[in-house]
């Protein structure tokens, strides 16, 4: 089982001051956009993603079907396939935002310790 792509989407107070925290520290902005309150902060291979007012808690974010550069791999396992693994094993979805039977879709999960994990595939 592959989950793809792996970040910490951190809560921010302040997307600004977060940014140059991140960039004096070796990050580079990778995508996203300020205006909108988020961006994604890169290191070699390490994924920092910045959200400010998006929510409360950091998050634990895969992305199935893509590498650390957000490029499409194939094959890979699909969201779907994903869900059906982790209630297999007793996992509560918590959160359960599987759309049709293809394409982009996630679902989250609580671990033990109450870090939310979500899996967010956008392809």
């Amino acid at each position: 089982m592959n989950l793809g792509c792996f970040s910490i989407s951190l809560a921010v107070k302040d997307l600004a001051i977060s940014k140059a925290f991140y960039e004096k520290i070796g990050f580079e902005v990778f995508a996203g956009d300020e205006s909108h309150g988020f961006l994604i902060m890169k290191n070699g291979e390490t994924n920092i993603g910045l959200f400010q007012g998006m929510f409360d808690k950091n998050i634990l974010t895969f992305n199935p079907g893509w590498n650390q550069n957000a490029e499409d791999v194939e094959p890979f396992d699909d969201v779907r396939q994903l869900q059906k693994h982790f209630e297999s094993q007793g996992i509560d979805i918590v959160v359960n935002s599987i759309a049709g039977d293809e394409g982009p879709s996630s679902f989250s999960v609580i671990d033990p310790d109450g870090n939310p994990i979500l899996i967010d595939q956008h392809v």
